[in-house]
């Protein structure tokens, strides 16, 4: 029989499991545990892939919306948001010079169009005294910077269809809207692409989707991520941006990532949001939910069996996967010493093999602990806290009766 550093036994996928037995392991034995899962990400709301496969099967981007958002409703939503650029971490904005960009003076509203020359490729705003901005441009003849005026307050790039922020590395990033400088602490400022709400979606959905996927699948995600939009900038009145552009929030790449595919579906959905007694919803989405979609602490956010997660066609990859993690590092996440049993005490009950884990016990040579299933998912870094650990095969009782279904 191999030594295993973890081995655990999972209950029946018939059973709703409250506690599981755990198999005592030889602790000399430091071999990779198994760890095997579904899904991808925290699985509330939406499944993206799971809107594929309902578009697949013919449903319509209500129907797709109404089985995960539950209880909610239509309603409409206007305006621009504001998106925190991350990938610009130099201490004001650099711009390339294009036809008809101009600087505002957001203390008193006066718009300046800014001066063009053949030697002038690049125009900055940086700090300037405590709280004020300088302009600037980039002489290529000369290679130096010349000021061109200063200001009191915050400054923003806007006029230009499109404007190619100048990233640290070089590279040109392109966005609709206004580049924005904010005043944040010290001697810096970050960047902020104020844009219409729906030229903002233009760079999110063939981020956050796959562009060649049924129109109804893309507009479900238009919804979706125009709702989740307008919910946080309900929340971020007092702050300078209302979004990040990363998976902390949304993945946005503004004008470089538009696709045809995706502007039809978000102007197919112009303005429309889902709502909650008349608020917007907080429209969460994953990729992929496993095949469940767990409780939440809202209404709308319900627990029950989703068959179009892995639906025949939709390509989803992460229906079922499987990795391994060394013993340090299972240590690592418990601190409970030298691992000596692993096991998932508590499952939902709805959904393949017993239903998504709940709690994950570990017992070692320090005592024992328990981490829910997604501090689990967190700490070892996995796609999901949907996760079992398989039976060794040469561990299996080779009586039937005694065998236990993956």
């Amino acid at each position: 029989m191999n030594k295993r550093a973890v081995a655990v036994i999972v209950l029946s996928s018939t059973l709703i499991s409250a506690t599981a037995q755990a198999r005592e392991i030889d602790p000399a034995a430091a071999a990779d545990t198994t760890i095997s899962g579904r899904g991808f990400g925290h699985g509330r709301g939406m499944s993206q892939y799971g809107a594929q496969g309902a578009a697949i099967a013919g449903k319509s981007v209500k129907q797709i919306l109404d089985f995960y958002y539950p209880g909610t409703t239509t309603g409409k939503a206007t305006g621009s948001i504001r998106v925190r650029v991350t990938a610009d971490t130099t201490d004001g904005i650099r711009v390339g010079v294009v036809n008809h960009l101009k600087v505002r003076d957001l203390v008193t509203r006066k718009v300046y169009e800014l001066p063009r020359a053949s030697t002038r490729n690049q125009w900055s705003i940086d700090p300037y005294g405590d709280h004020g901005t300088k302009v600037s441009s980039f002489n290529t003849k000369t290679r130096k910077w010349t000021l061109w005026k200063t200001f009191t307050g915050i400054t923003q790039f806007e006029g230009a269809p499109v404007i190619g922020l100048i990233l640290p590395s070089g590279a040109v990033r392109r966005y609709r809207g206004a580049l924005r400088a904010v005043d944040v602490s010290g001697m810096h400022l970050d960047t902020v692409n104020v844009v219409s709400l729906e030229y903002y979606l233009r760079g999110v959905v063939p981020r956050e989707a796959v562009s060649s996927w049924k129109p109804a699948a893309l507009q479900a995600q238009a919804v979706a991520a125009r709702t989740y939009s307008v919910f946080h900038r309900s929340r971020a009145t007092r702050k300078a941006y209302d979004l990040c552009d990363t998976t902390a929030c949304q993945v946005y790449g503004g004008y470089d990532s538009e696709k045809g595919s995706t502007n039809t579906a978000i102007a197919a959905t112009v303005g429309q949001v889902r709502l909650y007694k008349g608020k917007p919803i907080i429209a969460e989405f994953s990729s992929s939910n496993g095949g469940a979609t767990p409780a939440g602490p809202i209404p709308y956010q319900v627990m029950k069996a989703d068959g179009w997660d892995a639906y025949p066609g939709n390509g989803n990859p992460n229906v079922t996967w499987t990795v391994t993690r060394t013993a340090a590092e299972i240590e690592a996440a418990f601190a409970v010493g030298t691992i000596q049993s692993l096991r998932v005490v508590k499952r939902t009950g709805v959904g393949p093999s017993g239903g998504r884990a709940v709690t994950v016990e570990a017992v070692g040579s320090k005592g024992k602990r328990a981490l829910t299933a997604d501090q689990f998912r967190i700490r070892l870094h996995l796609r999901s806290g949907w996760i079992a650990f398989p039976v060794d095969p040469l561990d299996i009782p080779t009586d039937p009766s005694k065998t236990l279904d993956r």
